[in-house]
């Protein structure tokens, strides 16, 4: 799997501006937010395995995105009337991100509950999550799986092209080595789900507006 930059490339903003800060500050906000949400996924460097040179891959920063969603995107069933009900976070398709996610969220919490990483099949109840991952080899089935999911407080997200366009909420994109984000924010509305600012802080804002012009 591909690494994501350099220490000089990481220090790039991650995402187009949403404020009105200068550039450097912007920048540097960006950055320390990035970094936070690595480090609350991974740990300190003395914890993991991999070199403290390593940078991490291209999908162990998704993961880490993923795993971070949860922490900064606000459910309308949140809390739950069950706290011992799971985070799940599932994924649909051919993707790396898999093997990543449950590395990842093993022996963490996220607000007091457990998480569970999901493989879902084409037949399965694609509702029965928190957060889907559609891998770019579902492409010919978007316009289905969000259809089917259309009505619930799913959080979708994918890194294929022009999935905010085809009605998804969040898109990864690579750019210069960096992988950045665009929200949907109208998406995310009628799915009753409250985007953190911090959040917002890293993405690149996309408008219903916006996004129709582009379809």
């Amino acid at each position: 799997m591909r690494s994501i930059g350099s220490k000089t490339r990481i220090a790039h903003c991650l995402a187009r501006p949403y404020n009105s800060l200068p550039h450097a500050r912007r920048c540097a906000w960006r950055f320390a937010c990035f970094a936070a949400l690595l480090l609350a996924a991974y740990g300190p460097p003395a914890n993991r395995a991999a070199r403290a040179d390593q940078f991490p891959t291209e999908y162990q920063v998704k993961a880490a995105y993923l795993f971070n969603f949860l922490k900064f995107v606000e459910w309308p069933d949140d809390p739950p009337a069950d706290p011992r009900t799971k985070w799940v976070i599932g994924f649909v398709g051919d993707t790396p991100i898999g093997p990543e996610l449950n590395r990842l969220v093993e022996g963490k919490n996220v607000l007091g509950r457990d998480l569970q990483v999901k493989k879902f099949q084409a037949a399965d109840n694609l509702r029965a999550c928190n957060i889907l991952f559609i891998s770019e080899s579902e492409k010919k089935r978007l316009s289905a799986i969000l259809a089917e999911l259309s009505g619930s407080s799913v959080l979708t997200v994918a890194d294929m092209d022009n999935f905010i366009g085809g009605g998804g909420m969040i898109q990864f994109m690579v750019e210069d080595a960096r992988v950045r984000v665009a929200i949907d924010m109208g998406a995310t509305s009628r799915a009753h789900l409250k985007v953190s600012s911090k959040l917002l802080a890293l993405a690149r804002v996309v408008a219903g507006t916006e996004r129709g012009a582009n379809n």
